[in-house]
């Protein structure tokens, strides 16, 4: 769910939510291998890594006050993590440091002093450091940004880097992520083979996994990020393609008498959508041309055209599974139905349900976007899949 064509980014480049916030029957271990929990802060809510520093603020701090208390410029922290100096901050948000501080000696426990992850989670991020990339571009990690030393603490700065350096094989050390426009938790969450779950609370998300463009992110240690970078897959751009089975087979000798045969006529399947009245069919939910079809791998639903302010129906009943918002602070719904099925609606406003109410097939769940073309963004899943709708409407 679990980044919009003219309207939400994340269309563009194929809406992917990722489905795994949902529990239940929806939660497997497959999804994303175990993960290591986050450190502990130093008193001064400072974790120390290898390369980089992270803190987290107090409540009631702004962004300027978590910089005076560490000593750093307020103007150059509050750029570095996408907010101004008063921004108010939730008590332990995360700040991601654009330069490093003097680590404290003997209070709590840094991310240098082995933490608490597994012995998996040791190997997987010692991989992962072997092919880290530079952070300049939205999406991608960076160590350089830890490198950097404020004036006045450039030999403390020295110092923590060459004790932190002793025991970098042994540390997991999160990657860091730049939320660009258009993603969401869950897509950042599928990105890295991580759960969403892990994600938040590595972070300490909001309630409703609210993400921030600019917001650097870490992203636990132990999920598939390791080969996600081995295949040098640009963030957002979807998993590779496996080889379908029809590819690694020899084809069977051909058969000339076969391809001779006669070819029986296609059904005309088109007159059979429009006459059917099959109830376990779902409706449109709305009513409108499709304007983007539906395309494994590059567009997981279809874009249906509306008016501005139209009612969008539940295709079908079921239960609100999740209500979210990409990076945009469009609204994002998904349905859970039965037979392990769910319904995605994207690019609407004036939601009228909230999470785990029920709902029935045809009720009124939300209204039509102000966007330019005006439409309707939906999907169906089958668990995490996403398949074509058009042959679950009549």
């Amino acid at each position: 769910m679990l980044a919009a064509l003219m309207g939400i980014a994340g269309c563009a480049q194929g809406f992917d939510p990722d489905m795994r916030s949902l529990g239940g029957g929806f939660e497997t271990a497959s999804a994303a291998r175990q993960t290591a929990q986050r450190p502990d802060s130093d008193a001064r809510g400072v974790i120390s890594y290898p390369s980089y520093q992270v803190a987290l603020a107090r409540g009631g701090e702004s962004v300027g006050d978590v910089a005076a208390r560490l000593g750093l410029n307020g103007k150059e922290l509050a750029r570095y993590n996408g907010l101004t100096t008063d921004t108010n901050l939730r008590n332990g948000e995360l700040l991601a440091l654009p330069s490093r501080v003097a680590e404290s000696a003997g209070t709590g426990q840094s991310a240098t002093t082995g933490g608490r992850g597994d012995i998996t989670a040791l190997a997987s991020s010692a991989i992962d450091r072997s092919t880290d990339a530079p952070l300049g571009a939205p999406g991608t990690q960076s160590r350089s940004a830890g490198q950097a030393s404020a004036s006045g603490t450039a030999t403390s700065a020295r110092s923590a880097e060459v004790t932190t350096s002793r025991v970098a094989d042994d540390t997991p050390e999160p990657r860091r992520h730049r939320v660009a426009r258009g993603e969401t938790a869950y897509s950042i969450s599928r990105l890295y083979g991580v759960s969403v779950r892990s994600l938040a609370d590595w972070n300490n998300l909001d309630p409703n996994l609210t993400v921030r463009v600019d917001q650097v992110l870490l992203i636990p240690p132990g999920g598939s990020v390791g080969r996600a970078v081995a295949d040098n897959a640009a963030p957002g751009a979807g998993s590779r393609t496996p080889t379908p089975p029809s590819a690694s087979r020899p084809l069977p000798a051909e058969s000339v008498a076969s391809a001779a045969a006669a070819v029986p006529a296609s059904p005309d399947m088109a007159s059979s959508r429009t006459v059917s009245s099959d109830p376990s069919k779902m409706l449109y939910p709305v009513t409108g041309a499709i304007i983007r079809p539906y395309s494994k791998g590059r567009n997981e639903g279809i874009d249906i055209s509306a008016p501005v302010g139209s009612t969008v129906r539940a295709a079908t009943g079921g239960e609100v599974a999740a209500i979210t918002r990409d990076t945009d602070q469009v609204p994002i719904l998904v349905l859970r139905h039965p037979d392990n099925l769910l319904t995605v609606y994207a690019n609407i406003s004036g939601i009228t349900v909230k999470k785990g109410d029920t709902v029935k097939k045809g009720q009124t769940l939300a209204k039509v976007r102000d966007s330019n073309p005006s439409f309707v963004h939906f999907e169906v899943r089958k668990g995490f899949e996403s398949v074509d709708p058009e042959p679950y409407l009549q």
